[in-house]
């Protein structure tokens, strides 16, 4: 549920939505969202000094009812 919020958020920003991928991993720290984007918009979703990613780090963290999630943007290499 987590990713598929997060997917729909990222998709909003971005020029290309249909590149965006979401992949949950359950660790000892708790849950980790990695997005990944289209290498255009890595800078949409990251913002100026952070503040977007950061913006979507809060908002993750709102949803959790108990335990931790990070929210990591990944950086892909499509040539």
């Amino acid at each position: 549920m987590l990713a598929d919020v997060l997917e729909h958020l990222v998709r909003g920003i971005v020029d290309n939505p249909d590149d965006v991928r979401v992949q949950s991993k359950r660790g000892r720290r708790g849950e980790t969202l990695e997005v990944r984007v289209h290498p255009d918009d890595l800078g949409r979703v990251i913002g100026r000094s952070g503040r977007t990613a950061r913006a979507l780090r809060s908002v993750m963290s709102a949803l959790v009812a108990r335990g931790s999630v990070r929210v990591d943007v990944v950086e892909t290499d499509q040539s």
